[in-house]
């Protein structure tokens, strides 16, 4: 009985990990803005704007010239997709034209995605 409630303290830590944090992840996302734009105002820019990422498949935002890797990538973007891929770009995506090394830290992962998150399709805040 002991063991099993050590177990299961010890999956609620690491769960509670990566929690996600919006504001962490507006900070984590400044080294993203150099290419990509969220909100209501955004464009496209080196790379294609980033509102209502989640759900939306890869290589399909509109005005934006993508890689052939990337339309044919196959990719719909979910929390696990996108993880993968901002962790090593070129690794998931060979082809891709993002020049870009990748976000290593889960948690900091895990902290862009709760702030891509807030942005629906018009680039409106959702709670």
């Amino acid at each position: 009985m002991k063991t099993i409630l050590l177990v299961l303290a010890v999956a609620g830590v690491a769960s509670d990990a990566y929690a996600q944090d919006a504001a962490s992840g507006e900070k984590v996302f400044a080294q993203c803005r150099a290419c990509h734009q969220v909100g209501p105002n955004a464009k496209n820019a080196v790379g294609p704007v980033l509102n209502g990422l989640m759900g939306r498949k890869a290589g399909t935002y509109e005005g934006y010239t993508y890689s052939q890797a990337m339309k044919d990538s196959g990719i719909t973007w979910t929390d696990d997709s996108f993880s993968t891929y901002i962790m090593n770009p070129r690794s998931k995506v060979p082809g891709t034209k993002m020049a870009f090394a990748g976000v290593k830290d889960p948690g900091k992962v895990a902290d862009l995605l709760a702030y891509l998150k807030r942005f629906d399709a018009n680039g409106n805040k959702v709670p």
